[in-house]
């Protein structure tokens, strides 16, 4: 048993995202007599918090001796103020990394091991190293099935659960991504709400994409809902458009997709689990899946996507929920907004009927919309698309979205890019193929999602004619220099656009 050791706390002030790192001077009495060193594990608690934290020596001769320095995020987690005294002690020893190593070593991993790692990331008793190496060991479909199912369940029993006893049936849907442009929740909840499906949809902040559901919503209307206030949302108008991360419906995968994001990871199992955990602990019954394949997009043939299909729905079956799949078109991009607020400029185009409204999008919402429709009703795709079709165009819809978005409590008008620059076609043709994947980080590279009014607006795409000097996009940005680097990217990679 390691002595327990008081030290005044100091706020160092310094944003180590969701890490907590603790600061010692490296002649401090207590770093010599314990052993600490660089990177070593504390506990730190203070009066009934705990936190594990990683150790950063400093030579910082201001900084008194028998102190210890806090980062924010270890800060808030222990609740301290300036001068308490908190007690250090070395970290107990994280046994499940042990069930790590194993997997990256080839093992297959047991329920009781999974568990055990999932209770360890959600007690933030893993470094950022370590949680990066188990996403690393579980990529490139090195997960088994079991192995998926388990993860699932244990990222479900982690957090908390939405239950809603007054309805029988809860739906949901989402898309894995990789197709940039391809915003179609808000108008799908907006559509099948209106129809009388529950739908409370929790969507995710954007992994590797310029913009997820929730990064576009936020451009609406609040998205950080609590539980309380989903529920008051969904009673109100049958759906909400939440950010799942507010609700701690799976803390884990916010974790996970944390370190995800910097490695630009999306593995298969990890992404079959992110997915379900959330959906099952937000107490769907009913889920769609829509899988977009196309040469650049996440799942480039038709095989990985039946593949991934499958997985889905015996994860599902497993845990006790029906899923369905679909397999849309993946081989360019959607809509003409690319970023959060020029994605919401199309949803709005689409459930306003406004005739220039991209059509692209607005048949994938219709065809997923009348996917749920089906799935509640049993009514056949034909009869389902009639109705879908009806609620969007006689303004219904629209309506309801509105409802959804006064509901959650704020009503935002969408801002403007402050920096844009058109870029023009360069020879006569037709687009033959547009690379997804780096069309998504020329996005990315303006600065988009963390600057909501980056993107890109989208003239042209795949099968358009352009004559030489035709505007092909806008690229838009919050600042000179996101805008410069961005560019600088497109002329290094303006064959994205294949003009032949």
């Amino acid at each position: 048993m390691h002595k327990p050791y008081q030290m005044n706390v100091i706020n160092m002030g310094i944003d180590t995202h969701q890490e907590p790192v603790a600061y010692m001077r490296d002649d401090c009495h207590i770093c010599r007599a314990e052993g600490f060193s660089a990177s070593s594990r504390v506990c730190i608690q203070y009066e009934g918090e705990k936190i594990t934290a990683t150790l950063n020596v400093v030579d910082i001769s201001k900084m008194p001796v028998g102190s210890i320095g806090l980062s924010h995020i270890a800060w808030m987690r222990l609740g301290v103020n300036a001068n308490d005294n908190v007690t250090v002690t070395h970290a107990s020893v994280v046994d499940s990394v042990g069930f790590v190593r194993k997997k990256i070593n080839g093992g297959t991993l047991t329920e009781s091991e999974i568990t055990e790692i999932i209770t360890d990331v959600c007690a933030h008793r893993y470094t950022d190293i370590e949680i990066a190496g188990f996403l690393s060991a579980c990529a490139g479909n090195r997960l088994k099935l079991s192995e998926i199912v388990a993860l699932t369940r244990a990222m479900v029993n982690c957090g908390q659960h939405l239950s809603w006893p007054e309805q029988t049936r809860i739906y949901d849907k989402h898309c894995i991504g990789g197709l940039p442009g391809n915003r179609t929740t808000p108008v799908v909840v907006a559509i099948v709400s209106a129809a009388g499906l529950v739908i409370p949809k929790t969507s995710s902040r954007a992994i590797t994409s310029p913009a997820g559901t929730a990064d576009t919503m936020s451009t609406f209307t609040n998205v950080d809902l609590t539980l309380a206030d989903m529920k008051r949302v969904v009673s109100a108008t049958g759906a909400c458009l939440a950010w799942g991360g507010a609700v701690n419906l799976s803390p884990a995968d916010d974790l996970l997709i944390r370190v995800e994001r910097a490695l630009n990871l999306d593995a298969e199992g990890q992404l079959v689990a992110s997915v379900l955990s959330k959906k099952i602990a937000a107490g769907s019954t009913d889920i769609l899946i829509d899988i977009p394949m196309g040469p650049t997009a996440k799942v480039c043939n038709r095989a990985d996507a039946v593949r991934l299909a499958d997985l889905f729905k015996q994860v599902g079956n497993a845990l006790d929920v029906r899923v369905r799949c679909v397999i849309t078109d993946g081989s360019c991009p959607i809509g003409q907004g690319i970023g959060p607020v020029e994605e919401a400029r199309d949803v709005l185009a689409v459930l306003q009927v406004i005739p220039e409204a991209p059509r692209d999008l607005r048949d994938r919402a219709l065809q997923l919309a009348s996917n749920l429709l089906d799935m509640a009703a049993d009514q056949g795709m034909e009869s389902a698309n009639k109705e879908a079709t009806r609620i969007l165009d006689t303004g219904t819809a629209f309506k309801q979205f509105q409802r959804i978005v006064e509901a959650q409590g704020v009503v935002k008008t969408l801002p403007d890019a402050g920096y844009k620059e058109a870029v023009y076609a360069s020879a006569n043709g037709v687009i033959n193929a547009i690379d997804s994947r780096r069309l998504a980080r020329l996005a990315k590279l303006a600065g988009a999602p963390e600057d909501v009014v980056a993107g890109i607006r989208l003239y042209k795409n795949v099968g358009s004619r352009v004559e030489a000097g035709d505007a092909v996009f806008t690229l838009l940005a919050a600042s000179p220099g996101a805008l410069e680097y961005a560019l600088a990217f497109y002329q290094d990679n303006a064959d994205m656009f294949d003009i032949v």
